[in-house]
């Protein structure tokens, strides 16, 4: 059989990830605050773009889910939304010309005055660099302690090697050393340790409390931290009483003294999604409208700027940034109908838990809500990241609602447990121990007779991944009174 040459031409159907297909599905992973950031950038780029400050309307129930097969699924779904904002044509926002004034002040316009003005917080660095120009006065010292200074962390340690700083400015150790010795004196109290003991040693000098007892302590740090009473006893000369006092003084000192200068900022969570409790028993599941972003396509600009222009070139470019702004808006809208969808069916899924507690928490997988709402896996994925619901029982990640399953004994009815709800009666067993400390295994049988079948290493990793300490550390610390 000879080999001979042809051409072919096949039919194939492809689905091919445009820029706005996949920056559809970067949408649905981003909160309210990082969507609102990205806004911020669009309108900066798009002149077409405008920010829409009237009041928000109610968000529309979410269209039925188009049927779709294959392993592409979610990419399916998307590009249906994004081709049906190329077909719909312009969208009419008209009305009031004030409408489409943005809402960011001109240059100049709308200042905050200076009696609104901040001032900055002193750092640790200030304060240290002010008490070296009081406390220091050797050029060659001060010039010292501005490198140490340098090294300092955020902590209030010193982070860098003496060997360094000497080979760096041309002189001996031991001048970096006492010059560090005096500036050990600063305040705060700890300042410049280089190491948790140091510090400790440092705030109970200046306290005048610093004895040969509490040096043997201080040195034994890792047998304080395993709770050995009975060896920090022997070692300190000292009975139950004292050591007890001993380690109250410890716990009085702070670790880390340099962050009352610069203290870590904690970022309040704000919700993407409201539920609130309605007269009749339900639940009403909404947007948090505050924080989500709403933009709309300035029409009448785009007719204005079409008219006039004569080049190739600047017909392309307006076409493309209305084509975008169009897409946006779509976007935007299938993002907020997407979340509700989700959000709801969570609610449906867990009412147990936001009617009775932690308790009645179900076992649940991103698989159970794509199911139930005809989507697929990754996309519920993306919907719940980095997003929150404010409930009746407090703020909650969406990812929290997922959990896995703990079979339980057939004695019991059978079924399956989430396994949140398993750690919470680890905890409250653990909290309301009295006198006598659980074991592990002994939790192990308290569950086996609530009907929840779990082995012992499965109760040591929850407990250990709660920070709980063993029984036997448990033990110790109620024998210390700790």
């Amino acid at each position: 059989m000879a080999l001979t040459q042809r051409l072919d031409l096949r039919q194939t159907q492809a689905l091919v990830m445009t820029p706005q297909l996949q920056q559809a599905i970067k949408l649905l992973q981003l909160s309210n605050l990082e969507l609102a950031a990205y806004i911020e950038a669009e309108l900066e780029k798009n002149p077409l773009l405008e920010r829409d400050d009237r009041p928000a309307e109610p968000a529309p129930e979410p269209a039925p889910p188009e049927p779709a097969d294959g392993a592409q699924v979610e990419a399916v779904e998307l590009w249906h939304d994004v081709a049906g904002a190329e077909g719909e044509g312009k969208l009419d926002y008209s009305g009031d010309p004030d409408a489409w004034r943005t809402s960011r002040p001109l240059p100049g316009e709308d200042l905050p005055g200076l009696d609104q003005t901040l001032t900055r917080p002193e750092t640790l660095r200030d304060h240290l660099l002010a008490q070296l120009s009081v406390e220091i006065h050797d050029p060659i010292d001060r010039l010292i302690g501005t490198h140490l200074i340098d090294l300092v962390d955020e902590a209030g340690y010193l982070a860098g090697d003496l060997g360094s700083i000497a080979e760096l400015l041309g002189c001996e150790v031991a001048r970096i050393e006492a010059a560090l010795a005096l500036m050990q004196r600063f305040d705060p109290p700890g300042v410049f340790a280089r190491g948790l003991a140091e510090c400790l040693t440092l705030q109970l000098k200046e306290r005048n409390r610093f004895d040969p007892a509490m040096e043997t302590l201080i040195e034994n740090l890792p047998l304080l931290a395993s709770r050995n009473a009975a060896q920090l006893m022997r070692l300190c000369g000292v009975d139950a009483e004292d050591l007890a006092q001993m380690v109250a003084e410890i716990k009085a000192l702070d670790p880390k003294p340099g962050l009352s200068f610069d203290p870590v900022q904690a970022q309040p969570v704000v919700p993407d999604v409201y539920l609130r409790p309605q007269a009749d028993g339900g639940w009403l599941v909404e947007l948090n409208s505050d924080t989500l972003p709403r933009v709309l396509v300035n029409n009448r600009y785009y007719a204005e700027v079409s008219g006039a222009i004569r080049s190739k070139t600047e017909k392309e470019y307006l076409a493309e940034r209305f084509h975008s702004a169009n897409w946006l808006v779509k976007a935007l809208h299938q993002r907020a109908t997407t979340i509700l969808k989700v959000a709801r069916e969570i609610v449906r899924q867990q009412e147990g838990f936001l009617r009775h507690g932690v308790q009645r928490l179900r076992p649940l997988v991103l698989r159970d809500i794509a199911q139930a709402i005809s989507m697929h896996e990754s996309t519920v994925s993306r919907v719940t990241t980095n997003k929150y619901m404010q409930t009746p029982r407090g703020i909650y990640e969406l990812k929290y609602f997922f959990t896995s399953a703990i079979p339980a004994s057939a004695a019991s009815g059978g079924g399956a447990l989430s396994a949140e709800a398993v750690r919470f009666r680890i905890k409250s067993l653990i909290d309301n121990e009295s006198a006598v400390v659980l074991s592990d295994d002994k939790i192990v049988d308290i569950l086996l007779k609530e009907g929840v079948e779990i082995a012992r290493r499965t109760v040591a990793k929850y407990r250990e991944a709660m920070h709980i300490p063993s029984s036997v550390q448990r033990r110790r610390e109620k024998a210390m009174q700790l």
